[in-house]
């Protein structure tokens, strides 16, 4: 019998939470402030709307990834394999759960190892930043990075999650300056993430001028990780905490806009609330490179590989009558179509 330490139990709750408790922040994410200029003589082919790219060396047929969910558990292989099947035939980007549980646990490691599935996709590791503080340093980053063959790793940030976690761990002190180091050593670019609260320019700055490569900004709007740890909470004083910070967090169209603002050369990923193609839309129109969406996937994925590819199938097609619609024949015309603020 494999064993289950405290990470791996952790992510086994938090799947069982995500898929059956109300999670969602009362912050929107922002998008719905935005809206494009309706083109009624578009001149272009629908059938003929050009979604692909190259993002860190790989080619991707639509700027869509499934975004870092899960791992670290048995529960965890089936959903993570199905994902990535889904992904390899759909030709778009995915990033794995946090590989923690499997640095400690190396049996564990197969939960993650998804490149068997999924040859050919732009596949993330990741690990949290705040690791780094508490023993981890390039050994680790680069286990997580070979255990999946992964083309980036991420190191995501989750300060308030930890805060009323627990088990949290609460000593950011130096982190900025161990990410540094990360980014230097790694052979692969470095991603930061944060995981539903969003990052702001001044943030955003900081880490450009220390390497990182891309940022998922994660913004609010979707799900509220401090609700996920309200459920999990053994208090109910811990609840009450938890639940205090619902509507924290930057709206992810504000945090897209002030990063792209202060630092147009920074590579931006979208997420944080998206829930279709014409999110998607608006996030690339806004500066995004991509849209990342977690909770849509692991709904579909808890079915079926193909309800998870007809999941991917509608937001792809979403998006291209999005573009269609506002008259842009790909991804570089749609980065300079320009949006409405209601």
């Amino acid at each position: 019998m494999k064993k289950v330490t405290h990470t791996s139990s952790r992510k086994i709750e938090h799947i069982d939470i995500n898929l059956n408790k109300d999670v969602a922040s009362t912050n929107t994410n922002g998008l719905d402030k935005f809206q494009f200029v309706h083109e009624a003589l578009p001149e272009i082919n629908l059938n003929e709307i050009d979604l692909s790219q190259n993002l860190f060396g790989r080619a991707v047929s639509a700027p869509i990834l499934i975004s870092s969910m899960t791992g670290g558990a048995d529960e965890a292989k089936d959903i993570n394999f199905i994902l990535a099947e889904a992904a390899e035939e759909m030709g778009i980007a995915m990033g794995v759960g946090s590989q923690r549980a499997a640095i400690e646990e190396p049996s564990l490691a197969p939960t993650f190892n998804v490149r068997s599935v999924a040859p050919n996709i732009l596949l993330f590791a990741n690990l949290g930043a705040i690791q780094l503080n508490y023993g981890y340093g390039i050994d680790e980053c680069q286990k997580a990075v070979d255990m999946i063959e992964a083309d980036a790793l991420i190191l995501h940030l989750n300060p308030l999650q930890e805060a009323v976690q627990p088990e949290g761990d609460v000593n950011w002190h130096g982190i900025l300056n161990k990410i540094e180091i990360i980014c230097k050593k790694m052979p692969v670019p470095v991603i930061i993430k944060e995981v539903g609260w969003g990052i702001s320019a001044k943030t955003a700055k900081k880490l450009s001028e220390i390497g990182i490569q891309a940022i998922d900004v994660a913004g609010a709007g979707g799900t509220s990780w401090s609700q996920v740890e309200m459920y999990r909470a053994k208090s109910e004083n811990l609840a009450r905490i938890a639940e205090t910070f619902i509507g924290w967090g930057i709206p992810t169209a504000d945090s897209i806009k002030q990063i792209r603002e202060s630092l147009p050369e920074m590579k931006v990923i979208a997420s944080g609330g998206l829930r279709s193609g014409l999110d998607i839309a608006k996030c690339i129109a806004l500066g995004a490179s991509m849209g990342g969406m977690a909770g849509p996937f692991l709904k579909a994925a808890i079915k079926s590989t193909s309800a998870t590819v007809q999941e991917i199938s509608n937001i792809q097609r979403t998006l291209q009558i999005s573009m269609f619609a506002a008259g842009a024949k790909d991804l570089s015309v749609l980065q300079k179509t320009p949006l409405i603020k209601q």
